[in-house]
């Protein structure tokens, strides 16, 4: 992580460009190690000391995350007409489809606004709402707000903390820790429950 924070100070205004690419690109499941919450929290952080423009900064992921979720929502779209011509040879199966869908009519709006601020779900999230047919209108709402939330609320956070606690950043390995323990934790008290549930 520190050494990635390096590449992209040093990268000047192409670091915006890795910093969009990076953002993007955790949209999808193929990348969803990439880091999310903890580059939000760092950049911002260091947009407090002067290595970044704050304004250029949420501009880039914010239009970042938008624009990530919505390419993964449409693969998702043509992910669902392949499953449903392959009749059930291939690993992804119809049943996922409809589970996907049941899960969606559910929980969809929140699905799709909180899946922003829990790793490895918010790489899931388009492309399953894609597939399982979420309309697009109501997709486009709640991912728009979601993207507000998380990378405007998490950036301005580092930023804020950068700026009113300089010496902050002798405890910002710890901070980004907890911030990823967080991130984590809905996720680890949903499994929980579905666990209790099928005991």
């Amino acid at each position: 992580m520190d050494y990635l924070i390096h590449i992209i100070q040093t990268a000047g205004y192409w670091g915006y460009g890795i910093l969009f690419l990076i953002i993007f690109l955790e949209s999808f499941p193929l990348t969803f190690f990439f880091p999310g919450d903890s580059l939000l929290f760092t950049t911002g952080f260091l947009a407090s000391a002067g290595h970044f423009n704050i304004m250029l900064l949420i501009l880039t992921l914010l239009t970042a995350s938008f624009f990530g979720y919505i390419f993964s929502y449409v693969m998702g779209k043509k992910l669902r007409n392949f499953i449903l011509r392959s009749n059930d040879r291939y690993w992804f199966k119809k049943r996922h489809l409809d589970y996907t869908e049941d899960f969606y009519k559910k929980y969809g709006n929140k699905t799709i606004l909180f899946s922003r601020f829990i790793p490895v779900v918010r790489s899931f999230a388009p492309i399953l709402a894609g597939a399982g047919e979420v309309p697009r209108n109501r997709f486009l709402i709640f991912s728009t707000i979601g993207a507000l939330l998380w990378t405007c609320g998490i950036t301005s956070l580092g930023f804020f903390l950068g700026s009113q606690f300089p010496e902050t950043h002798l405890y910002l390995t710890p901070i980004i820790l907890a911030i990823i323990f967080v991130s984590l934790l809905p996720g680890i008290i949903e499994y929980i429950r579905s666990k209790r549930k099928t005991s």
